[in-house]
């Protein structure tokens, strides 16, 4: 990379990292650590092939979800279960929206990786099912009916949620 292409990916980098960090602590379920990694692997990977890539985003971002479902699947390869730490106690903030926050962010953590992927893909990245589908190398109906099971568990999980949306919509019509 010479340097007039490092200045470019340092700007990018600068420009749009908040943002892929956001991704990656969604894909995560809201773990801030496995997100930087997430985020440090896409961007390591973009930096080899800088030159050769037309966009750079969807690029990091196409990384990002391949590398979750790559971790997810291996975890499941070896059985591992992975544990929250310690419940964290829900803090009383004086802004509905920051507690509308960590309701979403406890509702995605109990969701599996698979489940996880497949809600940020399709309701946060808006992207359709086929595409969703080809990035997690499944078919249409495995991510219909995981986005099924996932809206479900989000319901059941954080009913608050599902309450707000309706108030939502009942202010805006």
């Amino acid at each position: 990379m010479d340097a007039a292409d490092e200045q470019r990916f340092r700007e990018f980098v600068d420009a749009r990292s908040p943002a892929l960090m956001r991704l990656g602590y969604l894909l995560t379920g809201g773990d801030q650590h496995a997100a930087e990694d997430l985020v440090q692997t896409a961007l390591a990977r973009l930096a080899a092939k800088w030159r050769r890539v037309t966009a750079p985003e969807a690029y990091a971002k196409q990384i990002m979800y391949r590398q979750q479902v790559s971790w997810w699947r291996a975890s499941v390869r070896r059985g591992e279960v992975l544990q929250a730490g310690p419940p964290e106690r829900e803090a009383r903030d004086a802004h509905h929206q920051s507690e509308l926050r960590l309701v979403l962010r406890s509702a995605l953590a109990r969701l599996t990786a698979r489940q996880r992927a497949v809600v940020v893909l399709r309701y946060y990245e808006d992207l359709p099912e086929q595409e969703v589908a080809q990035v997690l190398g499944c078919s249409v109906g495995t991510v219909r009916s995981t986005a099924h099971r996932s809206l479900a568990r989000l319901r059941e999980t954080a009913p608050e949620l599902a309450l707000e949306l309706a108030r939502d919509l009942e202010v805006t019509t």
